[in-house]
């Protein structure tokens, strides 16, 4: 995302925080929910219509006009909050017209992890949408049907609400079924690994994925945690895979660093020396 684009969501961001903050004590979760599941139903509506995503962020057409044709479309049909900051974020210079698109669901996303967070639901958010991906890849045919471009995007959210209903919280639900309805390049599984890492970036931590050889005690769980937070800086959370082909030891990937301390790791470093 181009500097452009980059200055609008954070201008669109701060109206979306503001106007969720001035929402009473007692409607604060409802409002975030509320707005997050909308924000998503906007950008739907407009990824089935190019020449109204096109219109809104028409660089030729007045910030005012864009807000108006926006007003139009959706006032009434979604809540004051969400209205705003659709209206706002019409407004405003986007590089293009996807970086806007991009940037609602963004924003849709933060406002459920914010429901979540008021409900203190959030690392329950962050391990279930962590678990779901570690599923999706086990699953070839599973992944496969999430991945299908050919495949009607309402199959897509039938299939994985079937899998989730009753088993994870709302707001994993209504993330996971919005992201793999919308994806464009990226791999389910890395996906939704993407989405706990959000929800991590919001409770200021960082995340770990570790593939040990074999199950981890409480023990030394607590030691790779202390150990990851001192290196980093910053409270991390470590998510476990049990993957027997490393042999022994782990290899642990924080954001595009890894760290390959396993046995096969070691021995594909010996044969590459060798050669």
């Amino acid at each position: 995302m181009y500097a452009t684009s980059r200055e609008a969501l954070a201008r669109t961001r701060s109206v979306a925080n503001d106007a969720l903050g001035s929402a009473s004590a007692g409607d604060a979760t409802a409002a975030a929910a509320q707005t997050g599941s909308e924000l998503f139903a906007v950008v739907e509506t407009l990824d089935g219509q190019r020449t109204l995503r096109t219109a809104l962020a028409d660089a030729s057409v007045s910030g005012e006009r864009r807000s108006e044709l926006a007003g139009n479309l959706f006032d009434g049909k979604v809540s004051e909050i969400t209205a705003k900051i659709v209206k706002s974020a019409v407004s405003d210079s986007w590089s293009k017209p996807s970086d806007l698109l991009n940037s609602l669901v963004e924003l849709g996303r933060e406002a459920l992890l914010r429901a979540a967070a008021d409900q203190d639901q959030l690392y329950t958010v962050e391990d279930e949408l962590f678990r779901l991906g570690r599923i999706v890849a086990a699953n070839p045919q599973l992944e496969q049907a999430m991945s299908d471009l050919g495949k009607p995007v309402q199959a897509k959210r039938e299939l994985l609400g079937r899998l989730l209903y009753g088993k994870v919280t709302a707001v994993t639900e209504a993330l996971a079924i919005q992201t793999v309805s919308r994806l464009r390049r990226s791999a389910p599984a890395d996906a939704l690994d993407e989405l706990a890492g959000l929800a991590a970036s919001v409770r200021d931590r960082a995340v770990a994925h570790v593939r040990s050889a074999a199950p981890l005690s409480d023990r030394q769980l607590e030691k790779l945690t202390a150990t990851l937070t001192r290196t980093y800086g910053k409270p991390v959370t470590v998510h476990i895979e049990v993957d027997t082909e490393l042999l022994s030891g782990l290899v642990v990937r924080v954001g595009d660093e890894v760290i390959d301390g396993s046995g096969a790791g070691r021995l594909a470093a010996l044969r590459k020396t060798l050669k």
